[in-house]
């Protein structure tokens, strides 16, 4: 957990961009997890779990849209102190790569969230 404070310390300190796009994931997967949360629906007996294009979208029930904040918390939280170990490990280009890369996903998880909600 020193290892930790330390990094975020020099994180701080001079690589105020790794800063920036850090906070900005995490802030992202906060609002998945409260949009997830809101389109749960647990009242409804059927709701859209998934979709493939060769059987359409597929139908399940509203404890399978726990995926979605469960992603959230993965995105948010241990991609982050991922992020951080990375930066030890690899440097600073490694961990904005992968930082990037996981608002890529956190936002293709907004559009896939958005479209089940919408056939629902």
């Amino acid at each position: 957990m020193k290892e930790y404070k330390e990094d975020i310390i020099k994180i701080y300190q001079n690589e105020r961009g790794l800063l920036a796009i850090l906070i900005i994931n995490l802030l992202l997967s906060i609002a998945l997890s409260v949009v997830a949360i809101i389109h749960l629906n647990p009242n409804s007996a059927v709701v859209k779990i998934g979709y493939g294009d060769i059987g359409g979208y597929r139908d399940g029930t509203w404890d399978s849209m726990l995926a979605f904040p469960l992603l959230a918390l993965i995105f948010g939280v241990f991609h982050g102190f991922l992020a951080i170990r990375i930066f030890h490990k690899r440097g600073s280009g490694m961990s904005k790569f992968f930082l990037l890369t996981t608002t890529v996903l956190i936002l293709g998880t907004f559009l896939v969230l958005i479209r089940l909600s919408g056939e629902a």
